[in-house]
């Protein structure tokens, strides 16, 4: 069984080389955002946080904690310049946005 070591994370969008690099992203979130489709962080800049919930929830046939939700709105954010901030900095944000989901 191999040891899982954990990657600093990025202080900024410019520096973040690989998905568990960012804010809030552990490897199972990064494992759910490679299942859909981004393998770089740079592919988050300019992507819709609720498109790729949309798709996660599509791509594993279930529906996941919104909190999934936060952690990608979190991370689309901090690609796009955002300063790093907590997940649940969002949930406010996402409920506002989005109702129940």
């Amino acid at each position: 069984m191999g040891v899982t070591i954990k990657s600093p994370k990025a202080a900024s969008a410019a520096e973040c080389q690989v998905l568990e690099q960012l804010p809030n992203i552990g490897p199972s979130l990064a494992a759910d955002l490679r299942l859909i489709g981004i393998q770089h962080p740079k592919e988050l800049r300019g992507k819709d946080a609720f498109v790729l919930y949309q798709k996660l929830c599509a791509a594993t046939g279930q529906r996941h904690d919104p909190c999934v939700l936060d952690t990608f709105m979190a991370a689309t954010d901090f690609m796009g310049g955002a300063p790093a901030a907590p997940w649940w900095h969002y949930t406010a944000q996402r409920k506002a946005l989005f109702g129940q989901v």
